[in-house]
């Protein structure tokens, strides 16, 4: 068994306020802010709203010199990679449980190019000194960062800037990191959305989508998500009558509820949730014997939202819409990368319950290896940052919608499900058969900057 550890020499950083439980399950509030990833980043040029990047594109500055006679963190038999997350209250848990699953993966066949791939894994205990500290430290010992997952990830990236020889994949949720030309996102977001989910649920429910609501959490990063989203809902003829935002330590939505009921609310958007939150939706929606059609998204996809929405009977006929499988293993038998990551996922951590950042660690780590595999049998830094440049396709084996992390540029292909039986079914997509491996791919992406 492969566990998660903290790597001897990096020195541990004290706890200077152990946090009451209340916080912590605050903290899991936060997510709210970072659904779907990445909630604010974008790098695509774009100067007014429009559902096509800039045809000038992402351009990086080149890479530094020194980054390719740079081998710390590798030897001949090694290759060393830190991450750097927020495990406190089990926040983000399952990033570096992830980055250790692939890690298993390749090693289990002999590493990559014979180098097995060694995971040492810190949690900044949701602090940003901690975070910049272990960053440095990650800097100054290992190859490469892969599969980090912090919402103070702004602190690591002053010291990325700094070293920008050193690659760093991972799903960043600062603007500023995810812009850095050494940050590679197995799944880049941009301010904006994907139009195809808003045109399929405007043509499953035109006269719904006049009575629109969402409920965001009071954090400057979902809000700003979320007016991607309602531009690009607005430009596809819907009508958001109700969008408050609401403190991350709410756990009662009742007066929202009685809220949406008062506007006539008949369409409600949920995607930007994390599952514990949704579920709370989705027993006051209950209570109050109000039922519009609800529409979920990838960070409330989890085994825990059917029983903590009070079972089938509470939220059957749900709709789910994202660009990932669904890889809790649903797709299983029509994508065997689901089986594989499942697997993995266990020999990293028996009992672990994967989610969305248990598979964007998988992922992360994933990307990483395909550019060092790239990057031949003798790779620096700068041979790797010169192989992820050239990654302009990636979807892990059809885990993820395809995307560009060369480009910065995210999917636009997604699948739509439903809650039957308390159970995650596709509906409407196409067969999860080569070419299109389940993925509609119908619209692009509505990029937008107010």
């Amino acid at each position: 068994m492969h566990l998660v550890q903290n790597r001897p020499g990096h020195a541990a950083v004290r706890d200077r306020s152990r946090r009451p439980a209340r916080v912590v399950l605050s903290l899991a509030g936060v997510v709210l802010a970072v659904s779907l990833t990445a909630c604010s980043s974008t790098t695509n040029s774009t100067s007014t709203s429009t559902t096509q990047p800039s045809t000038k594109g992402y351009v990086a500055p080149p890479i530094p010199s020194s980054a390719f006679s740079n081998y710390t963190g590798i030897t001949n038999s090694t290759v060393t990679v830190g991450n750097v997350s927020t495990k406190l209250g089990g926040l983000f848990a399952g990033s570096p449980i992830g980055v250790q699953a692939y890690a298993d993966y390749v090693n289990s066949s002999g590493g990559i190019n014979g180098r097995k791939l060694v995971v040492g894994s810190q949690d900044d205990q949701y602090a940003g000194g901690p975070n910049k500290q272990f960053t440095a430290a990650d800097v100054a010992t290992d190859f490469a960062l892969v599969g980090s997952f912090s919402l103070q990830d702004s602190f690591g990236g002053a010291v990325l800037a700094a070293n920008p020889d050193v690659p760093n994949v991972t799903v960043s949720l600062d603007q500023a990191t995810s812009d850095l030309p050494n940050t590679f996102s197995p799944s880049p977001a941009a301010t904006g959305w994907q139009l195809g989910p808003l045109v399929y649920f405007k043509n499953k429910f035109p006269s719904e989508i006049t009575h629109t609501a969402a409920l965001i959490a009071g954090e400057p990063s979902a809000e700003t998500k979320w007016a991607g989203e309602k531009a690009a809902m607005v430009s596809e003829g819907y009508r958001v009558v109700y969008d408050p935002t609401f403190a991350i330590t709410t756990t009662n939505f009742n007066e929202y509820v009685a809220s949406m009921k008062s506007e006539g609310v008949r369409i409600l958007f949920l995607e930007q949730m994390p599952e514990n939150y949704a579920a709370s939706v989705i027993k006051a929606l209950n209570q109050q014997n109000f039922h519009p059609t609800v529409v979920l998204g990838a960070s409330t996809y989890s085994e825990q939202l059917v029983p903590n929405a009070g079972g089938p009977a509470a939220i059957d006929g749900a709709y789910m819409e994202q660009s990932t499988s669904l890889y809790l293993g649903e797709d299983a038998t029509a994508i065997p990368a689901v089986g594989t990551f499942l697997h993995w996922v266990q020999v990293a951590s028996p009992g672990w319950h994967a989610d969305l950042y248990t598979f964007y660690g998988w992922l992360s780590a994933q990307l990483f290896v395909q550019a060092l595999s790239a990057a031949g049998s003798h790779p620096s830094r700068g041979s790797v940052l010169a192989a992820l440049r050239k990654i302009t396709s990636f979807n892990g084996n059809h885990l993820n919608a395809t995307a560009d992390p060369a480009q910065k540029l995210p999917a636009s292909c997604y699948i739509i499900a439903r809650i039957e039986q308390g159970r995650y079914v596709r509906v409407d997509d196409p067969p999860t058969t080569p070419p299109s491996y389940g993925y509609r791919c119908d619209q692009p992406y509505y990029f937008y900057q107010g």
